[in-house]
């Protein structure tokens, strides 16, 4: 079970109405979900609008990124006919370490105040200097040496140890989208790494439990997720996407980036067949006139401008995942998902690079989700609102951490009511 027991979230109240958006390099949308019952809720409404203002995850211009988000919101509180105050946020751009801790737990069984002495124990680690983090998941439980174990409490031993999951991502980023959305006149909930928010929404419980890895191929960003035994244990990011192939068609043929975004949706492959080099397409070119003839170029020439873009990104995915360790967690499966997996061909050529079986992921099966946001470039935006309506779970045991007193007050409180 994802996360070491984390449940669909039994605070939310019937009728509760969450938000949440992704904010990407070409597209900013908007979602809105209605909570039906603890364990269920239904998408009432979407909006999403071309991103200007942001480039690889960051923001460039404050303004247009502004106007981006305000339009997505109103279009989805329009087709909700609701207004919604706080959002959570998608982090395209963040990157992972895994800590471990040692707490002696001699006498008794293992309870609640180990558990939360034990979780600050690891996170007192020196954080990277301009880094935030966004999550810290326990991934692992051992006793006396035992490993593995998901829920320690109640068992019996002399040390209590863990291994604890850290995502970051730079401050500054997180500040300058803080500010971006709170002159939209709303309040941010929650930060999601991408990575995860991907995997939430299109993988099955076997896939997270027997390992897997998950590739959100972005137009800005490519982010990347190894999932292992139910929980999310590597995460990375790699500055390449979808929007570097469009601008490679662009320069090259001399086109404006708009009409090679639309060459690249069209005509685009990574693999290209025998016929392609018979059957030509028109290509405008910059400056040119309407009553001008476009330029003409094989579907080929074509082919042989995308693939060497594509060669590189899975490449720098795979020395990203070539890390000690790692390559027996992350399993020899492999869930492509985001816009710039949509490309044909591209799952033959994840496959032969990464040497993994490889699939396309969709988001999953959910209530009033529209068949137009059912392909993988809604995948975060799936996964956020399933992240949204399981965070408050009080089964959730790294809760325990993240609700840690941030007082020195709250944390003398804390140790009265536990230790007198």
């Amino acid at each position: 079970m994802l996360f070491g027991g984390i449940r669909k979230g039994n605070h939310h109240p019937k009728n509760e109405v969450i938000g949440v958006l992704d904010i990407g390099s070409s597209k900013v949308s908007c979602a809105i979900a209605r909570v039906d019952s603890p364990d269920h809720y239904q998408v009432i409404g979407v909006g999403h609008q071309l991103s200007k203002g942001l480039r690889g995850g960051h923001i460039i211009d404050m303004q247009e990124a502004e106007l981006s988000i305000l339009n997505a919101v109103h279009l989805a509180e329009q087709m909700a006919k609701e207004i919604i105050r706080e959002v959570y946020i998608n982090v395209p751009s963040c990157f992972s370490r895994t800590v471990g801790a040692e707490l002696p737990v001699p006498g008794h069984a293992v309870d609640d105040a180990d558990m939360r002495r034990l979780l600050m124990l690891a996170r007192q680690v020196q954080e990277p200097q301009g880094q935030q983090p966004i999550h810290t998941i326990p991934t692992s439980y051992e006793i006396d040496g035992r490993k593995g174990i998901r829920d320690p409490r109640s068992m019996y031993g002399e040390t209590l140890g863990v291994d604890i999951h850290t995502i970051y991502s730079s401050t500054s980023n997180l500040r300058n989208l803080s500010t971006c959305i709170s002159r939209c006149h709303l309040a941010i909930k929650a930060f999601v790494a991408t990575p995860l928010a991907s995997g939430i929404a299109t993988l099955v419980e076997d896939e997270i439990d027997l390992g897997v890895t998950v590739i959100d191929m972005g137009a800005g960003n490519t982010s990347i997720g190894v999932f292992f035994e139910g929980n999310i244990i590597h995460t990375d990011s790699i500055p390449v996407g979808g929007g570097h192939v469009t601008n490679d068609i662009a320069r090259v043929l001399s086109t404006p980036v708009i009409q090679a975004e639309r060459l690249k949706t069209l005509y685009g492959s990574v693999l290209s067949t025998v016929s392609d080099e018979r059957e030509m397409v028109k290509v405008p070119q910059i400056g040119d006139m309407e009553d001008q003839p476009n330029r003409q170029i094989s579907k080929a020439e074509l082919v042989r401008i995308i693939k060497p873009r594509l060669e590189e990104t899975f490449d720098l995915i795979r020395s990203r995942l070539n890390i000690p360790g790692l390559s027996n967690k992350a399993s020899h499966r492999v869930v492509l998902t985001g816009g710039g997996c949509q490309l044909p061909g591209i799952l033959e050529m994840a496959t032969l690079m990464l040497d993994k079986q490889v699939r396309i992921g969709r988001p999953l099966q959910i209530q009033g989700l529209h068949d137009s946001i059912r392909d993988p470039s809604f995948a975060t935006c799936v996964g956020l609102l399933t992240y949204a309506h399981m965070e408050q779970s009080e089964n959730t045991m790294f809760s325990q951490l993240l609700n840690y007193p941030k007082t020195m007050l709250g944390r003398v409180g804390l140790w009265l009511r536990e230790n007198l």
